[in-house]
């Protein structure tokens, strides 16, 4: 059976040596309370409760999965769930991020990525249950009435209750304009919400008495397409505006999905049949508190990424150190053993490579990300907020799209480095292999990713982040051009820093003369983006080690996979380069007809 152990040394030195995290919490208002010793209390906690508690039901979950009970629509969650659930409350887990004002901790949004990454890591089905309450807590404190925030995110902060996002219905996926739901207004200022939805997360299950949904529908007189999308809150039992529980919501389960991964983890179709709803944020302005949550998720998926990205890792390491399978070409190196193991023979070495760059360099990226919306959120700096803002929504999509991506490479290597036991249940690796394919589903396909980051972020929006990023990088280059342990990663991240400001020059010319050139080029414009972003965290994780206290080992190893990252990985934007570069007409000239 597969291990977990959190990495909470690469964590630290992510956080604190190439990222400054302490110095910045300690000045950003609201934070200041996150000091190193207290970040380190925590996650040495989150690390016992995802190693002892989640990861040890994670297999067992995948086996078992959710059951519906027809008759009284209501879903049973795997052996242990509940009682994880109950412990995660009981630690304050579900508090830790949520302004003290409305009942939390107020600890950076970056800690509670840390803490997701460990949750994911060790249970990523387990995880989507509180993950989907921290978009509703988001959407609440951003759109909601004070009535809402009393009756409706206090108790989702404690964990009493959860939340779920209820967009996606039968006929659309994402495009929203063509939702059906209905909402009709009532005489007390409620509504009455009608329609059925797919795919929602944790729409239904035995962990807390109350499950309230945020859903999208149409007001009787809405315009047609997304301007006329409104955000309602639903419970499964109802509230009133003094926070009490009232009768059973006339909504309920009509099934939960048989899936390819996240077993564990139920996807229900919900049905509203007159549900009695309160709207929040402005009438036909749902879309603007939707995004609050599905840019939040977005994230938090990218972390689940890294999640998968870090246990395949771990296990196939520990497998190719295990497992004995042939000579090494220049020779035994156990000669007292009847074969060499496998991490002696280079391609496997170049799997394990691979996902710890994707590991380790991922991870700084998804924090940077994350110490960006502290930064937009906490700064008092208007313009230093301003620029965290800007940078956050620029990453997002790279963060989703890229780290969601590189976890199907590398548990794809985990079953590969298994060899035939990766492909056998009992091992557990395949697991992680099915519960990745996902997330590059929810919350937006890659493509959606690609086209939010090419089309929207640096296109229709000037590119604000981009300049930042771009910027970014180059006076890093500039300062560490004459440190001579830096120049074999320097050189090299200029002239790829260059070079991507020009092709996305270029593209923006071609775009402006044919709007396909957009959509033929967004995927590989993603990974080219997130490839170079990863060479800088690299570049940048190698400078932080010059001057770390840690072991010399830790710090030699941070080099030689930043090399291993420039020479084998980086090469990579080329043939996205040239993809991007071939434009559309090769992907447009075909008739339907000629497909076949």
């Amino acid at each position: 059976m597969t291990r977990y152990a959190a990495p909470l040394t690469d964590i630290r030195f992510a956080l604190f040596d190439v990222l400054g995290a302490g110095a910045l919490f300690q000045r950003l208002p609201g934070l200041e309370s996150a000091t190193p010793d207290i970040i380190d209390a925590v996650l040495e906690e989150a690390a016992k409760f995802a190693e002892q508690v989640l990861a040890p039901i994670n297999h067992s979950g995948d086996q078992e999965g959710c059951v519906l009970d027809k008759a009284s629509a209501s879903v049973t969650t795997p052996k242990g769930f509940k009682e994880a659930y109950a412990t995660y409350v009981d630690g304050g887990w579900s508090t830790l991020t949520t302004p003290e004002k409305f009942g939390g901790q107020g600890l950076p949004e970056t800690i509670g990525a840390i803490v997701k990454e460990f949750i994911d890591s060790a249970n990523v089905s387990w995880g989507n249950f509180p993950m989907l309450s921290h978009g509703s807590v988001e959407a609440l404190k951003a759109h909601g009435e004070p009535w809402q925030q009393d009756a409706f995110l206090k108790p989702i902060t404690d964990g009493r209750w959860t939340g779920t996002m209820c967009l996606t219905e039968p006929h659309c996926g994402t495009d929203l304009g063509l939702l059906k739901t209905r909402a009709e207004p009532a005489a007390d200022g409620s509504y009455r919400i009608s329609g059925t939805k797919i795919f929602i997360t944790a729409g239904e299950h035995d962990l807390t008495e109350n499950i309230v949904h945020l859903v999208l529908a149409r007001l009787p007189d809405a315009p047609p397409g997304v301007k006329g999308i409104s955000l309602f809150i639903v419970p499964k039992f109802k509230v009133g505006k003094d926070g009490k529980l009232g009768e059973r919501n006339a909504l309920a389960v009509g099934s939960i999905e048989h899936k390819m991964g996240i077993k564990a983890s139920v996807t229900c179709v919900m049905n509203f049949d007159g549900a009695e709803g309160w709207l929040i944020g402005a009438p036909n302005k749902g879309l603007n508190a939707m995004f609050t949550m599905m840019n939040t998720a977005r994230l938090a998926v990218g972390v689940q990424g890294l999640g998968l990205i870090e246990r395949a890792y771990q296990n196939a390491l520990a497998y190719a150190r295990d497992r004995l399978q042939m000579r090494a070409l220049t020779g035994p190196k156990f000669p007292d053993k009847p074969a060499d193991p496998l991490l002696v023979h280079p391609d496997v070495r170049r799997m394990l490579l691979t996902q710890k760059a994707f590991a380790e360099g991922g991870r700084v990226l998804a924090l940077y990300a994350y110490m960006q919306h502290d930064i937009a959120t906490h700064s008092a700096d208007e313009a230093e907020a301003k620029r965290g803002d800007e940078l956050v929504s620029f990453l997002t999509p790279i963060v989703k799209g890229l780290l969601t991506e590189l976890a199907q490479e590398s548990t794809y290597d985990a079953v590969q480095i298994f060899g035939g036991h990766g492909y056998i249940a009992e091992t557990g690796v395949e697991q992680y292999a099915r519960d990745a394919r996902i997330t590059t589903l929810y919350e937006g396909t890659t493509q959606i990713q690609a086209n939010d980051l090419l089309g929207r972020k640096v296109l229709a929006t000037g590119g604000a982040g981009l300049k930042h990023f771009l910027g970014e990088i180059s006076a890093f280059c500039q300062q560490q051009s004459s440190t001579a342990a830096l120049g074999e990663f320097v050189a090299p991240l200029a002239i790829v820093t260059r070079e991507w400001s020009e092709l996305t020059q270029e593209l923006a010319k071609k775009a402006q003369a044919n709007p396909d050139e957009v959509g033929a080029a967004a995927v590989d414009y993603l990974f080219y983006s997130g490839y170079v972003a990863l060479a800088y965290f690299w570049a940048r994780s190698v400078a932080a080690a010059e001057t770390s206290t840690l072991p010399a080992d830790f710090r030699e190893a941070k080099r030689l996979t930043a090399r291993f990252y420039y020479t084998r990985i980086l090469p990579r934007i080329h043939a996205h380069g040239a993809a991007i570069r071939a434009g559309s007409d090769t992907l447009m000239a075909m008739s339907d007809v000629q497909f076949g």
